[in-house]
């Protein structure tokens, strides 16, 4: 069995040589750098390890909005009055919408004055007779409308004597002369106007054998 040096070397009295005694390990307080770090001026290891002559990296400033539209294509003559057109046109438009609106908010207002213009002349002056047994037809709004009259009232409407106006749905047997005044208040509130010196083709109901039966079903 072969014996090591180190054992022969132990054996002949020569003594190991000592271990050098560790350091303990310093651990930096919560918060600081390494001991490292602090030793090279708190510096990261990252910035020693660049060269002294390299500047540090800045980031590249984005140009902002004043440098973009200064590097755009500048507007030519023909853009711009092309945009000034738009521009009077979408004025021009808007000015006819309001003034458009503005006179249809006073002509319902004119409407409603005069209607109750209306109500207030005809208050009370309305002929139609409960116990009226003729039908009278006449054309209004694109329809075929009636009223109940007399036999005497039939007679006097036919000859223009007495005239027909509508108000909230429903028809009013009135002098001749009260429909006049009434159509120079409010002309659509007419709903019969009948001319004697008409032909029997402007007004065919005025005719007794053109006369509808009651019980007919529009």
């Amino acid at each position: 069995m072969t014996i090591s040096l180190r054992d022969q070397l132990l054996g002949l009295g020569y003594k190991p040589a000592p271990k050098p005694e560790r350091k303990p390990e310093h651990k930096p307080a919560p918060g600081k750098p390494p001991l490292a770090e602090q030793r090279r001026g708190g510096k990261p290891a990252h910035a020693e390890n660049r060269p002294r002559n390299q500047a540090p990296h800045k980031p590249v400033p984005r140009a902002n909005d004043a440098q973009k539209r200064s590097q755009q294509k500048p507007r030519t003559r023909e853009d711009i009055d092309l945009a000034k057109a738009y521009a009077i046109r979408a004025q021009r438009e808007k000015d006819e919408r309001i003034e458009a609106e503005r006179l249809k908010q006073e002509e319902a207002r004119k409407r409603r004055e005069a209607k109750a213009a209306l109500a207030e002349l005809i208050a009370g002056k309305g002929l139609n007779a409960a116990d009226a047994e003729h039908v009278r037809h006449f054309e209004y709004g694109g329809k075929i409308k009636r009223i109940h009259v007399t036999a005497d009232q039939l007679k006097a409407l036919n000859a223009g004597e007495l005239g027909v106006l509508q108000q909230d749905g429903r028809y009013l047997l009135v002098s001749a002369e009260l429909l006049a005044q009434a159509e120079a208040i409010f002309a659509p509130a007419v709903a019969l106007k009948v001319d004697p010196n008409a032909t029997a083709e402007a007004d065919p109901y005025a005719d007794p054998q053109y006369q509808v039966p009651d019980d007919l079903v529009w």
